[in-house]
């Protein structure tokens, strides 16, 4: 009941993604949907619809919007948070796959290894700044957090 079982991406003012990216969005979304741990807090307004919940992430006003349904299509939630606090995470957070792409058709395996330590460092970060802006507001466990960041990239791309 804690968990999200649908989720969509507003992307439809955005340029396609590159194949990499595309991918990235596929392989986050799969198992995003395969193991998640997604709660809704308590409210002073009264109790909080029961999931498993639908979820739907945009970017409107320059802000990150959290849409949250119940199955049944009962708005649990829905919140925006700055984008702000994600601009040099997410920017960085290119830039070091960009290297990893590029690396992975030409360099050995110990320097592929290398640059993808580094991207999941910064991939880690990522997540870690999303459970901070999410704080009060919805849960969520450090795998969930990390697929959610990367999706959360793929809406910057076109931002």
């Amino acid at each position: 009941m804690t968990r999200i079982t649908h989720i969509a991406l507003d992307d439809a003012n955005m340029p396609p993604p590159t194949p990499e990216i595309d991918q990235e969005r596929k392989v986050a979304m799969f198992d995003l949907l395969e193991e998640n741990s997604f709660v809704l807090p308590e409210r002073e307004k009264g109790p909080v619809p029961e999931g498993p919940y639908h979820l739907s992430l945009s970017i409107r006003d320059k802000r990150l919007v959290f849409d949250v349904e119940t199955e049944a299509a009962e708005k649990a939630a829905e919140f925006h948070l700055s984008l702000g606090p994600f601009r040099q995470v997410v920017k960085d957070y290119f830039q070091i796959c960009e290297s990893y792409f590029e690396a992975v058709k030409k360099l050995p395996p110990s320097q592929i290894e290398t640059i993808d330590m580094a991207r999941r460092g910064i991939h880690n970060e990522g997540s870690r700044v999303l459970q901070e802006r999410l704080s009060g507001k919805a849960e969520i466990d450090t795998d969930t957090a990390r697929r959610l960041f990367t999706l959360i990239c793929v809406l910057h791309f076109g931002g």
